[in-house]
């Protein structure tokens, strides 16, 4: 059930006024039929939208239980009063079925029973509770956007959470598989494309307030401080020439798409795994370089503004001049060196501590120090890292042995390279493809004296070891007198940022983009950051009840329940239509007590229709 807003227009004084009156929407030989339940009158005592909204929703709780429940939600006195006296006129003019307990019998046809339009509602109810937790319905609302906007734009968002496509598909599912309008109260028959591309527009227009009330709501909900955060940096990349973009550019692809144009996302999250931050870069941008304006950045949003939290990046951002504005900043700081250290000192009574990995292989963390820096290092030692490195190192070393050996046999036979030069260039070329290894080897090049090669001698060089240093790096710390295992768990929550990525590329389909202009492509990003939020919401919550499960695997559960419509007709040959959601399987009530949700949107819908009462959609 829905209310419905019907403007009037007054002959005699000329004034134009609205009527608002509670209906409902049901299916019928393939046609969509509204039922006007009762009308609400102009409903001057009601001053907010959100309060005729609630009128609406209370009268259908005391239909569908027949009088006797409370609210499930905060209603006011004005509007339970309003409820219980709409309700009582329904119910006296037999406006609609109510009936409970052992009265809710009906005789009916059997033969004329049917269930039709089943649809997933499970993973998209799951979704809107989320939304609603966050709150993201009354910021817009605040924000002056009108109620269809406010439940177009929920349809879009929670769709792209649960069925991750174009804007083409999208309206494919939502008017043929998803029970998502239902909950909304959009009217799916009327959803286009076009909308939904100008919805995602009209949401990345307010990005930057949006994203800064999502970072503090999240924050007050779960009482989080955000002591750590992550910046890390990913690319994804366009099909389609873009010639005309300022943001597509060709760069360095992280997904080896060196064919096409990219664009870079940042993204700073904090150890919860929930967005602080995100901005869209130049795809030529260096990494390196986007450090400092995502700082400054931060450090006026209210959420960071009261404390400087520590600063987890990769090696890839962490240059030395990076690292000095992070100082100048007052920010500490973790990440990987970016070179290994070739003379460093620990505490001579100092010995290794060792601890294991999620897959249980050990790893020894000791603290040490380099002359000529103030920052502290800490030493790791990864068993596994050691023999993925060492069998590496043999592969690469393998190849780097064949490919001078190739190069030998061009001396050999006839035809083939000798003159010294030539033979120089292709070994400087083996040299620069297997940087790693080569150190490792002596080469030298015999000639005849005229400038022709006669053999190639390549020998390990005694006492180097490619293997010595295998599965050791150094993460670098401005944190003082921190134990080993705090600095390591600390790092750690850098796998939450390589998680969001994932999430966003595969899960919510951010890669590849097909827009063809900018603005397209930065709403297009900027929705899937929003449905990201949900993700974030249901799956942090369920990781505090001990539930890892990735997001796919979340919506697949969750979609086990469905909406369906049964139809029947009874002695009177009124059709009798219940629309109500499936029983929840186990698994489903679990994540939903985890989280403290509701099992359905509703209860049940019953209504009873005489021929003669039937009206077709949007007639007055």
């Amino acid at each position: 059930m829905f209310i419905k807003p019907f403007f009037k227009h007054n002959r005699t004084t000329g004034e134009r006024y609205c009527v608002y009156k509670l209906c409902e929407g049901y299916r019928l030989n393939g046609g969509v039929y509204h039922r006007i339940i009762v009308g609400f009158g102009r409903l001057e005592e009601l001053e907010t939208v959100e309060q005729k909204k609630l009128l609406a929703a209370r009268v259908e709780e005391l239909i569908v239980n027949g009088g006797n429940s409370l609210p499930t939600s905060a209603v006011d006195e004005q509007v339970e009063r309003l409820a219980q006296h709409y309700f009582a006129e329904i119910k006296n003019k037999k406006r609609y079925d109510i009936k409970h307990g052992d009265e809710d019998w009906e005789t009916v046809k059997m033969s004329t029973l049917k269930n039709k339009d089943a649809r997933e509602i499970g993973a998209e109810w799951l979704c809107k509770q989320a939304f609603d937790q966050l709150g993201i319905g009354s910021f817009l609302q605040q924000a002056g956007w009108s109620e269809d906007k406010i439940a177009l734009a929920t349809n879009h968002i929670i769709s792209r959470a649960v069925y991750p496509s174009s804007e083409l598909k999208s309206v494919s599912f939502i008017k043929e598989n998803s029970a998502i309008s239902e909950i909304t109260g959009f009217d799916k028959d009327k959803l286009t494309k076009d909308l939904l591309y100008g919805i995602s527009h009209k949401l990345y227009k307010i990005k930057t307030p949006l994203e800064q009330y999502l970072s503090k709501r999240t924050n007050e909900l779960f009482d989080l401080e955000d002591k750590i955060i992550l910046y890390d940096l990913t690319n994804t990349y366009f099909e389609g020439r873009m010639t005309r973009s300022k943001i597509a550019k060709f760069g360095r692809s992280k997904e080896k798409r060196n064919d096409a144009r990219i664009v870079v996302l940042a993204v700073v999250i904090n150890r919860e795994g929930f967005l602080k931050y995100s901005n869209i870069f130049e795809g030529n941008m260096a990494d390196c370089k986007t450090l400092g304006s995502v700082i400054d950045t931060m450090s006026n949003q209210t959420s960071c503004s009261h404390r400087k939290p520590i600063v987890v990046i990769d090696a890839g951002i962490a240059t030395e001049g990076n690292i000095a504005m992070l100082k100048k900043k007052g920010y500490d700081y973790m990440c990987v060196s970016r070179s290994s250290l070739k003379e460093y000192h620990a505490d001579t009574t100092a010995l290794p501590v060792e601890i294991k990995d999620k897959k249980e292989q050990p790893i020894e963390l000791l603290k040490v120090k380099t002359s000529g820096d103030n920052d502290q290092y800490l030493w790791v030692r990864s068993q596994a890292k050691a023999l993925k490195e060492k069998s590496m190192n043999g592969l690469l070393s393998q190849r780097f042995e064949e490919g001078i050996q190739s190069i030998q046999e061009g001396i050999a036979k006839k035809g083939g390279t000798k003159k010294l030069n030539k033979v120089y260039e292709r070994i400087g070329r083996l040299k620069q493809k297997y940087p790693s290894v080569h150190n490792y080897y002596d080469i030298t090049i015999g000639d005849d004296g005229n400038g022709t090669a006669t053999n190639i001698s390549c020998r390990h060089k005694t006492g180097e070891d490619p293997d010595k240093q295998a599965g050791i790096y150094f993460l670098r710390i401005s944190l003082k007198g921190t134990e080993e295992k705090t600095l390591w768990a600390i790092y750690n929550i850098i796998r939450e940022i390589e998680y969001t990525f994932r999430v966003l590329k595969t899960d919510l389909d951010l890669r590849p983009i097909y827009h063809k202009t900018d603005s397209a492509a930065m709403a297009h990003l900027h929705l899937g950051m929003l449905a990201y939020w949900l993700v974030a919401t249901i799956r942090y919550q369920l990781k505090q009840q001990g539930i890892n499960s990735d997001w796919r695997e979340i919506v697949r559960t969750m979609n086990t329940q469905k909406c369906v419509t049964t139809s029947l007709v009874n002695i009177k040959n009124e059709t009798i239509s219940i629309r109500q959601c499936t029983e929840p399987t186990k698994e489903v009530k679990n994540i939903y007590d985890m989280l403290k949700y509701k099992y359905a949107p509703f209860v049940r819908k019953k209504s009873v229709v005489p021929p003669t009462e039937i009206f077709k959609n949007d007639s007055p």
